[in-house]
């Protein structure tokens, strides 16, 4: 198996989720091809993701996925150098799809395999695009199944300022939407809505809000959502619910980022902050304007992927694939596919950072 060889294409597969995704960059950073093929329609009579179901159609949809994305960067298969999969964290039998089928195109060409972090993916995508992100910066980490905050120290090295204790942002939006009687992903179908409403017109608890605490919490958030639909017409409010439900958590994002910017100084000892946002919900429009206005207010840079690397997809798998090799030079054909996968396994385990941040929040 030949694991130092030069890199010029690099293939990265996910199937972590409901997306089979598969994408192709060069070692110039460009990305050749990013092929996307969702299941919503397989899902959307049961409300939700079906993980059975999800894991057959991944079998359906990666071998077609694959010759879209080959025929898009006019390259043939043993043109590739590397080959990445998504290792984690996320539902079992996609994983194993994807991973199963990475290795094997891998193993038959003789070329080197890495399974890669699903959170790393999406905390590095920046970097992808952006040629002035150096290490390190704050990630705020925003999908269906992750709230976090994080200092990205350099490559593998990352320290969990904060996290959601309770709900992601992703899903406090899908089940709202759900309470709405809308369609899944439900998401961008607020995010719609909100466009003619008034954002200030109801009244939804900020759990956390003002507080020494970094954490996320939304369960509270989602509760007062669930009541308030309970006494008003869904149908004559649904634009002032998704409004003020959408700047309710824009606001407390916006207030966990701005001590999470006070924590990763001390940190990392330094005034300069570049920060990121990715992730699913980082595709709203209201989320990425808010930050960026706090990000001027603050006097830091703020970057942000293009919507369609927000979401899952195979080239920022490609580009973290990429960043970890030219570092280690490695191959993982032993490595097993694992539902949980902390992209900080020593968070507040023996850190001496984490002096500053105690049961009550930060230390003045």
């Amino acid at each position: 198996m030949t694991s130092h060889q030069k890199v010029k294409y690099v293939l990265g597969v996910e199937t972590s989720c409901d997306d089979t995704a598969i994408g192709i960059i060069d070692s110039s950073k460009n990305i050749k091809a990013n092929i996307v093929l969702n299941q919503n329609n397989y899902h959307k009579e049961f409300g939700g993701i079906v993980p059975e179901i999800a894991a057959r159609a991944h079998l359906s949809f990666i071998d077609i996925a694959l010759k879209k994305a080959l025929k898009k960067a006019k390259i043939k298969l043993e043109e590739i150098d590397l080959f990445c999969s998504t290792g984690g964290p996320g539902l079992i039998g996609g994983l194993i799809v994807g991973n199963t089928f990475c290795k094997t195109l891998a193993w038959s060409f003789q070329k080197p395999f890495l399974a890669i972090n699903h959170l790393e993916g999406h905390a590095l995508t920046a970097r992808l695009l952006y040629d002035d992100l150096n290490y390190p910066f704050l990630l705020l980490l925003v999908s269906g199944g992750h709230t976090q905050l994080i200092a990205v120290l350099n490559y593998g090295e990352y320290f969990r300022i904060g996290t959601t204790l309770d709900d992601s942002v992703g899903e406090t939006f899908d089940k709202a939407a759900k309470m709405m009687g809308l369609d899944q992903p439900g998401g961008p179908l607020i995010e719609k809505l909100s466009k003619e409403g008034n954002e200030n017109f109801f009244k939804f608890p900020k759990p956390l809000y003002k507080s020494k605490n970094p954490n996320f919490s939304f369960s509270g958030l989602k509760t007062a959502f669930s009541k308030t639909i309970k006494n008003v017409d869904i149908n004559i409010n649904k634009h002032n619910l998704a409004a003020s439900l959408q700047k309710t958590i824009s606001d407390c994002l916006l207030d966990r980022t701005k001590l999470a910017i006070k924590i990763y100084k001390q940190i990392t000892k330094s005034h300069k902050v570049n920060l990121v946002i990715a992730g699913g919900v980082a595709a709203n429009k209201k989320i990425r304007a808010d930050l960026k206005n706090l990000s001027n207010k603050e006097d830091i840079k703020f970057y942000v992927p293009t919507l369609e690397l927000c979401t899952d997809n195979g080239a920022m798998i490609a580009w973290a694939g990429f960043e970890r090799y030219k570092l280690k030079k490695d191959t993982m054909f032993n490595f097993k596919p694992r539902p949980r996968w902390p992209l900080d396994p020593n968070a507040f385990k023996n850190n001496p950072t984490m002096r500053l941040v105690g049961k009550k929040g930060i230390k003045a």
